[in-house]
């Protein structure tokens, strides 16, 4: 099986530490870049700045309540490029809010997940969208770097 590359865009320092063991402990072949605000994520997404050589995720685990651009707006700016609209995007939110899921189906988010808050249950789901995204489903072949 080839790499997957993902990007997570999440601000808290806990959340990135959980996220990157739970992707360690499923066992799948992934590397893993993170963005700690919307602003440095659509950079790094357009490579900008100092993301010039940034890799293409293959898969964003996206934040909503994020610094400089929440996570609505970067899921709007993705999917409205026609260079990254292809790249799912799943929503990883404490908001549990309708409205917060509403909105980020309407803007083309593929999944709308509630971060849960014990650790054992964080580490699950993780799993389970890592498992999901490999093992399951059929992504494009943007990069070359996949299948």
């Amino acid at each position: 099986m080839s790499t997957i590359h993902i990007l997570l865009v999440e601000d808290n320092e806990g959340d990135i530490l959980l996220t990157t063991e739970a992707l360690i402990e499923a066992g799948l072949n992934h590397t893993l870049s993170v963005t700690r605000d919307g602003w440095e994520a659509i950079q790094y997404l357009t490579k900008n700045g100092s993301y010039t050589n940034a890799i293409r995720p293959d898969l964003i685990l996206l934040d909503i309540n994020l610094p400089k651009l929440n996570g609505h707006e970067v899921l709007n700016r993705v999917k409205q490029n026609p260079d990254l609209k292809e790249i799912p995007v799943v929503v990883l939110s404490t908001s549990s809010d309708e409205r917060d899921i509403k909105k980020s189906y309407n803007s083309y988010s593929n999944c709308y997940i509630v971060k849960p808050g014990d650790i054992h249950t964080f580490t699950s789901v993780i799993e389970s969208i890592e498992n999901f995204w490999i093992k399951v489903a059929e992504l494009p072949n943007n990069t070359g770097n996949l299948r």
